[in-house]
């Protein structure tokens, strides 16, 4: 199939898993993850409707998204894969928002190069809910000291949360990283009431059903969108 038929068969999955789950019709929203796909792929995803996407490079999202986001003042991309602080300046005056927050010196250098742009930068915490994720924040603990953290930062705006579930067939296991997902947001946002942090990043093309049924607000799909990835 195509990328826009793609879409749309993911769009229509999106729907029914929202109604399964008595959410509210577009509360789910669609991230395409362009990694290793090229600027002719991404435009046939907007011409689908994608208004959203992820990359995992910032070299490769640098290469990518200036122009296309020129041409498309519509889109937003967003930085999911793990961010090297020496790679922030160059992913700040693209992206809206970093979902790969684990460290408070990551925090550190966005707020530093935004402040330079003047550029208020959406974040999401990554926290570690399964064995196949190296990076994220590990205990309540930490997570909480890095938002009060924010209390130096005047560029930043924290909206969430993101996880990614173990590489398994067992849904128990998938359930099992959302549901503590859920949990951390839960009691951390009760902490920081003066933060709107509703947003839950969980669920990419082998388990987003499952994730919506947790009550993810952002899936992260790439295979059941482009196809498989020609790596570069």
């Amino acid at each position: 199939m195509s990328i826009t038929d793609n879409y749309r068969q993911i769009t229509e999955r999106i729907r029914k898993a929202e109604n399964a789950s008595n959410r509210t019709p577009g509360s789910v929203k669609l991230m395409a993850v362009s990694k290793f796909h090229n600027s002719e792929e991404i435009e046939e995803s907007i011409k689908a409707g994608a208004t959203l996407f992820g990359e995992n490079r910032v070299q490769e999202a640098a290469e990518k998204f200036p122009d296309l986001l020129k041409k498309h003042p519509e889109i937003e991309l967003h930085m999911i894969g793990s961010l090297q602080r020496n790679k922030v300046k160059q992913i700040v005056p693209i992206a809206s928002c970093i979902q790969s927050v684990d460290r408070i010196e990551l925090i550190e250098e966005i707020e530093k190069q935004c402040a330079k742009i003047n550029k208020t930068m959406k974040i999401l915490f990554e926290y570690h809910t399964g064995e196949e994720s190296k990076s994220g924040f590990t205990s309540i603990e930490e997570l909480t000291k890095a938002i009060r953290f924010l209390e130096n930062c005047t560029h930043i705006q924290p909206a969430g949360f993101m996880t990614m579930a173990p590489l398994t067939d067992d849904k128990a296991i998938i359930e099992k990283s959302f549901k503590k997902l859920v949990s951390v947001s839960d009691a951390v946002k009760k902490l920081f009431p003066q933060y709107s942090m509703n947003e839950l990043s969980m669920g990419m093309t082998n388990d987003f059903e499952t994730a919506i049924s947790c009550g993810s607000t952002i899936v992260r799909i790439g295979t059941a969108i482009f196809g498989e990835r020609q790596k570069q």
